[in-house]
């Protein structure tokens, strides 16, 4: 339960809700904007970046936690394979079993290739279970695609690459219709139609969901898939090195059982990288929103290979990640509480912000009134904002929390906390992957042959800063597309002799450098282990 000091805080978040209930606060200008970030957003403290001094990125910056994996070994410089000695032989191999992993599956297989996915943890242990929002698509009489890209095209700052922009939106409406047709059991009205809300940055109600469950929702309904169709999964298995042939070219992946430390040689014609985000990483220390295995996996074994990256020093904090209590400290607020009504307030009841703007410029707002401004209730592990959540009872009436965000309502339950009564603590979590490896319209790195990337591991789809709904929607329209064009090429390939001379070639150029490191990557999984000396 809340403290004293707290409580107190909350008093005043009451008495001023009244006049709250009949504002808005103003929305920010540009101007106003670009200054907010480069005074408080992450992405812009320079001492959290280093440089890049190897590969295709050579002379970028990186945050330094994904510098470090970048200049680190190779688990296979010690451990020899046997590259003839082939466990498994397909067309499609999917490293990743999460949303992105599994349309790509599905739609590789719906095209009669013999594919396989292969997954560090289960299938379905990802971000796409975690996500709770929504979908965007532009589906509805008063939107149309070509809304649904502007608005995305300047949350992202105008960096988003424009055929894949174009590409997510033009698709949308597909993809909803394809969900919806595999079993995803999206909130209608009583006559079926779809029920649509505003996301942050969102010109349009184009928000479709489950309740709060919307990622989990879409991973259950693809999981079953998957199963339905007997495509083989091989789970607690990590992809540690991707293998080449002799012409260079994507030809499969050295994998690392999990539980036994045995290698495995997977050699398909084309490869999929869906290995997710990088959240686990910590970078700067945040918190995170994150599964267990977002560790930036897809990106080490695409850059070693010689898969440039793009946006790799732009990173999503989303704007409300639980500030108390330290037991759930960084879990995930979805954006949708914001979007039913609630308001975030400092700690004395002040609403200092828009509750819509974009997650980057939330997330900047919120350190801002916390540091400089001194205006953050203070918590046992830093500082947070309120976030107003009886005003969602107030403007849509008694029960609508229960209805509508039923998975926030039981998580701060278990604490003793009614966010139908009392407002609830948020500060910024570690949460998306803006940047990833470098992509063409079809999904195909522009390096490497029979290689393709989706979901978050890709950068440039969503520019410097993703809106609330796209994540959901890239791994459904980018996964689906990989699959069908990895099923389409591998019906054209002749694999040459396999090869891993491409982490040699690394390993000179690291020496070349004078990078020395004791590390390994990809990483696989986080450190949190504390091995402390003990004194006899």
């Amino acid at each position: 339960m809340f403290t004293p000091e707290m409580m107190e805080s909350v008093k005043k978040v009451e008495a001023t809700r009244d006049e709250r209930m009949g504002m808005e606060p103003r929305r920010m200008t540009a101007e106003e904007k670009d200054e907010l970030l480069k005074a408080y957003h992450p992405d812009y403290r320079q001492e959290a970046f280093d440089e890049i001094k190897i590969g295709p990125n050579k002379g970028q910056k990186a945050p330094k936690e994904l510098v470090h994996l970048i200049h680190s070994n190779s688990r296979l410089l010690k451990d020899k394979i046997d590259l003839n000695k082939v466990d498994y032989d397909v067309d499609v191999l999917v490293i990743g079993g999460g949303g992105a992993g599994s349309s790509a599956a599905i739609e590789a297989h719906e095209a009669g290739a013999n594919v396989m996915i292969v997954t560090k943890l289960r299938i379905g242990d990802a971000n796409t279970m975690m996500a709770e929002g929504g979908i965007q698509a532009a589906d509805k009489e008063n939107d149309s695609p070509v809304q649904h890209y502007l608005d995305a095209f300047g949350g992202g700052h105008f960096a988003a690459r424009p055929e894949l922009l174009r590409r997510l939106v033009m698709e949308a409406p597909d993809a909803i219709k394809w969900l919806n047709d595999l079993g995803v059991m999206f909130d209608k009205d009583a006559e079926g139609n779809m029920i649509t809300t505003h996301g942050g940055g969102t010109s349009r109600k184009r928000m479709h969901a489950c309740k709060d469950y919307s990622g989990a929702e879409i991973m259950r309904t693809l999981r079953d898939e998957v199963i339905n169709r007997k495509i083989p999964v091989v789970e607690f298995t990590s992809a540690v090195e991707l293998i080449k042939d002799e012409n260079g070219h994507a030809a499969g992946a050295v994998l690392l059982n999990m539980e036994t430390g045995d290698y495995l040689v997977a050699k398909a014609k084309t490869v999929v990288i869906a290995t997710g985000g990088a959240g686990r990483m910590h970078y700067q220390g945040f918190p995170t929103s994150n599964h267990y295995g977002a560790t930036a996996d897809g990106l080490i074994l695409g850059y070693r290979a010689g898969a440039p990256l793009l946006y790799q020093d732009t990173i999503q904090y989303h704007p409300t990640g639980v500030a108390f209590p330290s037991q759930i400290f960084g879990a995930l607020v979805t954006e949708k509480v914001r979007s039913l009504g609630a308001m975030l307030v400092n700690v004395e009841g002040e609403a200092f912000m828009h509750p819509l703007e974009t997650r980057d410029v939330a997330a900047a707002s919120i350190i801002r009134e916390c540091s400089d401004r001194g205006k953050g209730v203070t918590t046992p592990l830093g500082s947070g904002v309120w976030l107003d959540t009886p005003m969602i009872e107030r403007i849509g009436g008694e029960g609508t929390i229960e209805k509508r965000i039923p998975a926030m309502l039981r998580m701060y339950m278990n604490y003793g906390i009614d966010m139908r009564k009392l407002p609830i603590l948020v500060y910024p979590t570690l949460h998306y992957q803006n940047g990833g490896l470098e992509i063409g319209g079809d999904g195909f790195t522009k390096v490497i042959d029979n290689l393709l990337v989706a979901g978050e591991a890709v950068g440039g789809i969503h520019g410097r800063n993703r809106l609330m709904g796209n994540s959901l929607l890239d791994i459904i329209v980018f996964g689906r597309n990989a699959g069908k064009a990895a099923a389409a090429k591998a019906k054209d390939i002749q694999i040459g002799n396999l090869s891993l001379k491409h982490v040699e070639e690394y390993a000179d150029e690291l020496k070349s450098a004078g990078i020395e490191s004791d590390d390994v990557s990809p990483l696989l999984l986080p450190k949190y282990a504390r091995h402390e000396r003990k004194e006899n």
